[in-house]
């Protein structure tokens, strides 16, 4: 049987996923991975008795009724986790003013707090409410879970049209735009700061609709175990399955004959074959150096000159002596003080608290994470240089520790683990580039390209991951592997199934 031994390259969630539905599915599979564990950007790691977050934030259709909980079901990690409900979408601060507001699960409050901001909005707080109201009880999940782009048929087209019935003018004029241009109707500052920062401001509006309509149904959930108890048990699940897994073995180059996909070459000069290649790696690697930038279009080259990127992250995470059970597990912050770094200024900063779990840090203690958006070139070209890489990373956590210190007083002396990623750690780990952790950026064009599996002229190859899924996410990667497998058995002609351990 054509394409019976699948090659899959990396071991994070769209990775596994393809290699779990293809041993549903009879093919034979083996995952070679960069990073000595699974996971890749979904990853957790330990310093001195903390564990340390540095990917999930939080899980979407995580409770029954919505087609994504039925993809961790078939992945077998819905089985063996519990994902506490947010209530508390985030908390949006002000330090200038002292000013606050909580996002809740609750779309009366909501609407009121929202309201009682600004009275010159509340017309435009009212729109918006009501589509949310829309959007609950929706299965977007399952809208794109049925089909790949490239097996759908006119009468999928319709049935799709015919799903998004009552949503379809959200999808168009003014709640398409970008969240941020979207803003700059709001009259007053401080509620244009909170709607813009209620996600990446460049994500379209009807995108913080659907959060906030999951967020009232109640489908946001937070992994008590971190990104490694919902990972780990979808390798188990793949290799009960029969899949092999190879950690410490980074792809140099995809194996091509006659325009066909054959194998890989690995770091260490050792070659393997396969029927079909599937890269779950980096978009930029695969096509540009394990393919050598050789299968290529127009819409290839736009795609990567043109299209921004996912701005990395800087993270910075304390283990602290302290519990903080009345605070949000999430706030926004936009700073009274900027922190200086390169040439630039960081105006706001993301607050995590891991008060929901006792598994991220021993009894009566808590890591807390800051999280900012930084400049890939100023800390790959700082890299460079150790001492300096590593300095600088001391100063950028003492000058974060001091802002916490204002809000959590006493917390400076009661930090035991101090710990600081950047967007080089992300390369380092997952080798995404340019540090960008989710790939591109999800603007309102970004996010609704169909982006094929395949590249032109070669054949026995196919990607998955978030190159091909604009934004990202756990359930759009998840899906992606899915669909190659979908792809495979078309190709086959043999019935696609998908079993629940």
């Amino acid at each position: 049987m054509a394409g019976e031994s699948l090659i899959i390259i990396g071991a994070g969630l769209a990775g596994l996923s393809t290699g779990s539905y293809a041993q549903m599915n009879g093919y034979r599979s083996r995952i070679f991975e960069h990073h000595s564990k699974p996971g890749g950007v979904a990853a957790t790691w330990k310093r001195q008795g903390y564990v340390i977050e540095g990917g999930i934030h939080f899980l979407m259709g995580h409770r029954p009724g919505q087609s994504a909980y039925e993809l961790y079901r078939e992945l077998g990690t819905a089985q063996v986790n519990t994902f506490p409900d947010i209530t508390t979408y985030g908390r949006f601060i002000d330090e200038s003013s002292g000013r606050y507001l909580d996002v809740t699960t609750g779309l009366d409050r909501l609407a009121d707090d929202l309201k009682g901001v600004s009275e010159n909005d509340t017309a435009l707080v009212s729109g918006l409410v009501a589509g949310v109201r829309v959007m609950q009880g929706r299965d977007l999940t399952g809208m794109a879970l049925n089909k790949p782009p490239e097996l759908t048929r006119v009468w999928d087209r319709l049935k799709f049209v015919w799903d998004l019935r009552g949503l379809l003018k959200y999808y168009r004029g003014k709640y398409a735009r970008s969240m941020g241009e979207f803003v700059q109707e709001v009259q007053d500052p401080w509620l244009r700061w909170v709607l813009g920062n209620m996600f990446m401001p460049e994500v379209p509006v009807w995108f913080v609709l659907m959060i906030w309509g999951l967020l009232a149904d109640r489908q946001l959930g937070l992994l008590k175990g971190g990104s490694a108890g919902f990972v780990r048990p979808i390798e188990k699940r793949y290799l009960e399955l029969g899949g092999q897994v190879t950690y410490r073995a980074t792809v140099e180059e995809i194996l091509v004959e006659n325009d066909r996909a054959v194998g890989v070459r690995l770091a260490d000069g050792s070659e393997h074959r396969a029927d079909v290649v599937v890269s779950a790696a980096d978009g930029y690697g695969t096509i540009f150096k394990m393919l050598k930038g050789r299968y290529l279009n127009d819409k290839i080259r736009d795609r990567f000159s043109k299209w921004e990127l996912i701005r990395p992250v800087v993270m910075v995470s304390f283990g602290v002596a302290r519990e903080f059970n009345d605070e949000p597990w999430l706030s926004v912050i936009k700073l009274k003080q900027p922190i200086k770094l390169g040439q630039g200024e960081i105006n706001e900063i993301i607050v995590r608290i891991f008060n929901y779990s006792q598994e991220f840090a021993p009894p009566g203690k808590t890591v807390v994470q800051v999280l900012f958006e930084s400049e890939w070139d100023f800390w790959n070209e700082l890299q460079k240089d150790r001492p300096r890489y590593d300095d600088e990373k001391q100063r950028v956590a003492t000058e974060v520790l001091s802002r916490l210190e204002a809000r959590y007083p006493g917390i400076y002396a009661l930090v035991e683990v101090t710990d600081v990623a950047t967007p080089y750690t992300t390369w380092r780990y997952t080798l995404n580039y340019r540090g960008a952790y989710e790939g591109w950026l999800p603007t309102p064009r970004v996010i609704n390209t169909a982006i094929p599996r395949t590249l032109p002229g070669l054949s026995n190859f196919y990607m998955a991951g978030q190159w091909i899924m604009p934004g990202g996410g756990v359930p759009p990667v998840i899906i992606s592997g899915r669909h190659v497998v979908q792809i495979l058995c078309h190709r086959d002609r043999k019935p696609f199934q998908a079993s629940v351990p």
